[in-house]
């Protein structure tokens, strides 16, 4: 046995970690071998320093924003899913950790029995009872009592000659690592998607309000037509044609409302709460929040580090590659040590009586020499496994940088619609005011007024459907960078 234990710190010297180590992930983009320098639709109304990473939201400036975005934070169902996922992947860090140490259990055993006497070859009970140590004679039935009593202790420990069991805590906390980028990954697109909404509710909210202001001018324009038609002076057709304008804006108020309805719905939800629960805060309209003048969007090498998608992306990599590390240790042999000591007897006292010490140490060598098809078969599994989570990690790079050119081309085209539509408002305000004027000189008629606002009106409309989409284009860019995220506490 003593020859057995000192080949231990001979195995232990010679132990190693087999499997590829990771190295970080692959470098470049496509074809580059760096990121861009820069973002390309990027134009020079947008700044290159680094874009706060958190509460983006702020930069709207509505208070009422703010308010949902940290209830929704708080309360999400979804984000709640992801913190419990990571949870898991804590723990199940933590469980590997503890599998390293080794296995020890105690026990205290009490044993009593009653023996039926053994009459063999014309032997007496008395005669059995003493060949039998600590057994005690039962004079009326021939039989025996037995008392037994034995503490015991026992270890156990998995020598990791070949680093299987480190790879496995390897792999463990990448994943723990990537749980954590899925948390922020879920806030990223929360965050945004309770903007939308709430960019939405407020659009839909001005454009009801717009709709029913066209719609009275347009009645009062066909009221002043039939009186008109009635005196002589204008045509069915006319009359027709603006009674089609009318039914035509109150058809749009009904959805209008709907819509209202339908982000108030969303909203409540995004927040954790059940529907209706946000109609009496929301439900007075109020402007959409404009876009900064001035956006921070960093560089392409800034996103990429920041990207949750991303970080997530990079840490399956590295767990996938730990893993063809585990598939290998497999191939190897498996080195346990036991060891036992116990002590007992027929009484009490022999508890603390050293002379009833019984030790046991045995070190086992395993190995499955017949199982090198099967166990090479797993590693190409496991390599396998890490070729698709690279080829996903360099998807994923490409897929980031793609949302940042298309969300910054779409903010870029969207502002330059608002800036045209805000000179067609302007022009509708100067000529309804024109109008205004002329009517009160006598020089328009009440019906050529009342054109003059509802094309004012319209463009209103327009404006304010472009300021919507321009926040909304805003909140995709916000999104596209991988703001909005906070980290996880440990």
């Amino acid at each position: 046995m003593r020859k057995q234990l000192s080949l231990i710190p001979l195995l232990l010297l010679g132990a190693c970690t087999v499997g590829p180590n990771y190295a970080g992930p692959p470098q470049g983009v496509g074809s580059a071998a760096t990121p861009p320098a820069g973002f390309v639709r990027a134009d020079n109304t947008l700044a290159t320093t680094a874009p706060a990473v958190a509460d983006w939201w702020t930069t709207l400036n509505d208070p009422m924003l703010t308010w949902l975005e940290e209830r929704a934070l708080a309360s999400n169902p979804n984000v709640a899913v992801a913190q419990a996922r990571l949870k898991q992947a804590r723990s199940a860090l933590r469980l590997e950790r503890a599998n390293q140490a080794p296995n020890a259990n105690a026990s205290a055993t009490y044993l009593h029995a009653d023996l039926p006497g053994l009459n063999l070859g014309g032997q007496s009970g008395e005669g059995q009872g003493g060949a039998n140590g600590g057994a005690a004679s039962d004079g009326n039935s021939g039989g025996q009592s037995l008392n037994f009593f034995n503490l015991g202790f026992d270890a156990s420990w998995e020598i990791d000659l070949f680093g299987g069991r480190r790879r496995t805590v390897e792999a463990a906390r990448a994943n723990a690592a990537a749980a954590e980028a899925n948390v922020a990954d879920a806030q990223v697109s929360l965050s945004a998607d309770v903007a939308q909404a709430y960019v939405g509710l407020r659009d839909a909210q001005q454009r009801l309000i717009l709709a029913r202001e066209a719609s009275r001018m347009q009645r009062d324009t066909l009221n002043l037509t039939e009186q008109r038609f009635r005196n002589g002076t204008a045509s069915q057709l006319e009359v027709e044609r603006l009674r089609n304008q009318v039914e035509s804006t109150d058809a749009q108020i009904l959805p209008l409302s709907a819509s209202v309805e339908t982000y108030l719905n969303a909203l409540a939800i995004l927040i954790g709460e059940a529907p209706g629960t946000l109609d009496q805060r929301l439900g007075q309209a109020a402007p959409v929040p404009l876009p900064p003048a001035q956006v921070a969007v960093g560089d392409p090498t800034a996103l990429l580090q920041r990207r949750p998608d991303i970080r997530a992306a990079e840490r399956n990599l590295a767990a996938q590659t730990a893993r063809i590390g585990v598939a290998e240790a497999a191939k190897f042999p498996r080195l346990n040590l036991m060891g036992i000591i116990g002590i007992g007897g027929t009484s009490l006292d022999a508890l603390t009586d050293l002379d009833n010490l019984v030790t046991v140490g045995a070190p086992m060598l395993q190995w499955n020499v017949l199982n090198f098809g099967r166990a090479n078969a797993r590693v190409g599994q496991a390599e396998g496994a890490r070729d698709e989570a690279e080829a996903q990690y360099r998807g994923a790079i490409l897929s980031a940088l793609r949302d940042a050119e298309d969300s910054l081309s779409r903010f870029r085209a969207r502002r330059n619609t608002v800036a045209t539509l805000a000179r067609a408002k302007a022009s509708a305000d100067r000529s309804a005011a024109l109008m205004q004027q002329r009517y009160r000189a006598g020089a328009a008629t009440l019906i050529d007024t009342l054109d003059a606002e509802r094309q004012r009106v319209s463009a209103q409309q327009s404006l304010s459907q472009a300021v919507a989409g321009l926040t909304n284009d805003y909140v995709a860019l916000q999104k596209a960078l991988g703001l909005g995220w906070r980290a996880s506490q440990s």
